[in-house]
């Protein structure tokens, strides 16, 4: 059995006059019934409430403000749910909807929580409909786009093959819409070349929150937990039904061969840091090459303002990003421990345990 994550986005689901958008989640439907078949387990990643609900008021674009955005989605999201559940019905096939935000996958028990209510859908043969609760998500607490979303999902849950729809045919070395000699990319094989690709796209988009350049973060995410990525064109019918078959997609980002697991992919990813821990030459030395805890003695700057628990960047002694983690003080006991230490020279205590630390070098962009 295959575990798949597929993720599509509103390109896709906005359709068209010669296929709106009840007919394009139908032949998704189609193909995923059919994998259904023959044994495997999906979960859909669904962008689109935004979309419908735009649509439904007749607006020529997407708005901007947070609170239009929220009650678009509201008006969109029934409209959505209702036309997946009438195409996989006519399949057999039970749906389940499952909205998420930053914060129900903040904490390590919600993010358990989430990967288990998922996990047993599958095993009842419900197919889980995931996407982010646009209605409630203020800025903060938003994930930002269903890209993002889908690598955590897929990462939560162990998914083998994780299958990012869009309206191109693949991953390019640059736009093949205003650059003719942009060469197709076929393969991505390391951390580092995505990197490459994310640094040269500046891309603008009018209706989804998406691009190539959250899709190449979602890349980054679920290659480093071990799971292939496919970049595919969806507007293509039989697509999804090729790929669920064994080909590929146009562009196939290749698993990392030592994944980080399921905690550290939370650690580097799932959580928003609030803070940033900046370290001596030894301590960074230490963090990255000797698998050791962060103690107070190594800080030498605290910015920004976090309560005890929460998760932090550690930059090292240049000011460049090397790991996360949970700090065990406060931003302000911080302060006040590092005066204290510094005037007593008392035995340094552990802000970060290693068991709550995560090297981030090549994992974040």
């Amino acid at each position: 059995m295959i575990l798949w994550v597929v993720k599509v986005g509103t390109s896709l689901l906005r359709g068209n006059k010669d296929h709106p958008t009840a007919s394009v989640i139908e032949g998704f439907s189609e193909a995923i019934a059919q994998c259904h078949k023959k044994g495997d387990r999906v979960v859909l990643v669904t962008s689109g409430a935004v979309g419908l609900g735009c649509n439904k008021l007749g607006l020529k674009k997407r708005p901007e403000d947070v609170i239009s955005l929220q009650a678009a989605a509201s008006i969109g999201q029934g409209q959505l749910m209702a036309l997946y559940e009438a195409k996989m019905k006519l399949k057999n096939i039970k749906v389940a909807q499952v909205l998420l935000t930053r914060a129900d996958l903040g904490s390590r028990n919600n993010y358990r929580n989430a990967s288990n209510t998922l996990k047993r859908l599958l095993d009842w043969g419900v197919l889980p409909i995931v996407n982010e609760n646009d209605v409630l998500s203020t800025e903060e607490l938003r994930f930002g786009d269903n890209d993002t979303l889908s690598a955590l999902v897929a990462a939560a849950i162990g998914a083998d093959q994780l299958i990012l729809l869009t309206d191109v045919d693949r991953l390019y070395s640059d736009n093949p819409r205003t650059n003719s000699e942009a060469k197709p990319i076929t393969d991505v094989l390391h951390t580092d070349q995505i990197q490459c690709f994310s640094d040269g796209i500046n891309e603008v988009h009018t209706w989804g929150t998406g691009g190539m350049t959250t899709k190449l973060a979602a890349a980054r995410i679920a290659t480093a937990s071990g799971i292939t990525v496919h970049l595919a064109d969806g507007r293509s019918p039989e697509m999804l039904t090729d790929l669920f078959q064994g080909s590929r997609g146009g562009t196939v980002f290749h698993p990392h061969p030592s994944p980080i697991g399921n905690r550290k992919s939370w650690l580097a990813h799932a959580l928003k840091p609030l803070g940033e821990l900046t370290l001596d030459e030894g301590a960074s030395n230490a963090i990255k090459n000797q698998g050791a805890s962060l103690l107070l003695v190594g800080v030498k700057k605290i910015d920004g303002n976090f309560s005890a628990n929460q998760a932090v960047r550690i930059m090292n002694h240049t000011g460049i990003e090397i790991a996360r983690g949970i700090s065990s003080l406060s931003s302000e006991e911080l302060q006040l421990s590092l005066v204290s230490q510094n005037a007593q020279e008392t035995k340094s205590p552990v802000v970060i345990h290693r068991d709550v630390l995560v090297l981030t070098e090549g994992l974040i962009s």
